[in-house]
């Protein structure tokens, strides 16, 4: 009697671990099937280039929204920034997370034996674990450079030396973003696929002001001030080695000068083979697939080029 009794209580638990996994399944097929939904009507969706800029693509939005010319706005108010973060069922914490233990304990006046009147002891604990987010914030930073002279000078000398503290310069001359911002607006839109318009609204929300042009210059103007030199040392060193791979990709441009939203662009890729020490990746955008496009950057190039077999080869 005991073994059936036992039987029937493993087929039980077995019953309730396959419907957990069966609903577990369930909601990725849902979620995945969304997302092959919205990719879609990302690819076919000829509407898109009619749904004004909030609809631009990734690749572009911040070119077609910037104005190199226009003036820094002005900084006004700043409040805290939150960004909301969802838990999967299948989601594990990492174990390295820094832990907060917050301790539930009787008052002093309640810690007594309702029975005897004896004071209680701790018989022991329950544990309850939950992952705590702490959202990203918004500050000013002022950065005050002091100045000095010698009150001695001042009053009996004809020159008097003036000697400034040191103080870095803005990544932007003239304006008032910092690294982390524009570091924080490059991996919303580039990593995590969110446009500009919709972090123009995050930030909106969050008392903010804080438009898509003044972020699209940003963007360009710390691509071509700060990235595009490294890029051009990653080309020299790329171009150094023996062996090198290289492909091109399609790829759709709104609003591209003489070109229609339905006609191709593409996306030139080089990169080392895997001999190499240091694995460098490069892209290179180009209107077309001419070969004029990998000879220009393949100039100063001496190697074998491994590559699929097109007419330009």
């Amino acid at each position: 009697m005991k073994t059936i009794e036992t039987s029937d209580k493993n087929l039980l638990a077995v019953i309730e671990e396959k419907e957990h996994r069966i609903a577990e399944l369930e909601q990725q097929i849902q979620w995945l099937m969304s997302q092959l939904r919205l990719s879609k009507n990302r690819q076919f969706g000829v509407s898109r280039e009619q749904a004004d800029i909030e609809q631009l693509s990734i690749f572009n939005e911040a070119e077609a929204n910037s104005d190199i010319n226009a003036p820094e706005p002005e900084l006004t108010e700043v409040k805290a920034h939150y960004r909301k973060r969802t838990r999967l069922v299948t989601d594990k914490l990492p174990e390295d997370l820094p832990i907060e233990i917050i301790e539930h304990e009787l008052p002093l006046e309640n810690r007594s034996c309702s029975a005897c009147g004896c004071e209680l002891h701790t018989m022991g604990r329950e544990i309850r674990e939950e992952l705590k987010i702490i959202p990203a914030k918004a500050v000013i930073v002022l950065h005050v450079q002091h100045i000095y002279s010698c009150r001695n000078c001042e009053n009996k000398a004809e020159h008097v030396s003036i000697i400034k503290a040191n103080m870095p310069e803005p990544v932007i001359k003239g304006g008032f973003a910092s690294p982390e911002t524009i570091a924080h607006i490059a991996v919303q839109k580039y990593m995590m696929a969110s446009p500009l318009y919709r972090q123009e609204q995050e930030w909106k929300q969050n008392g903010i002001l804080l438009s898509r042009q003044t972020m699209s210059n940003w963007l360009i103007k710390a691509c071509r001030d700060w990235l595009l030199p490294i890029y051009e040392q990653m080309k020299q060193q790329l171009l150094r080695h023996e062996f090198l791979h290289a492909d091109e990709t399609t790829l759709q441009v709104l609003r591209e000068p003489g070109k229609s939203a339905q006609q191709k662009s593409y996306m030139w890729l080089y990169r080392t083979s895997g001999e190499a020490k240091h694995q460098i990746v490069l892209y290179e955008y180009q209107p077309d697939r001419k070969q004029k496009h990998p000879a220009i950057f393949l100039k100063n190039f001496k190697g074998y080029l491994h590559t699929d077999y097109y007419g330009w080869v």
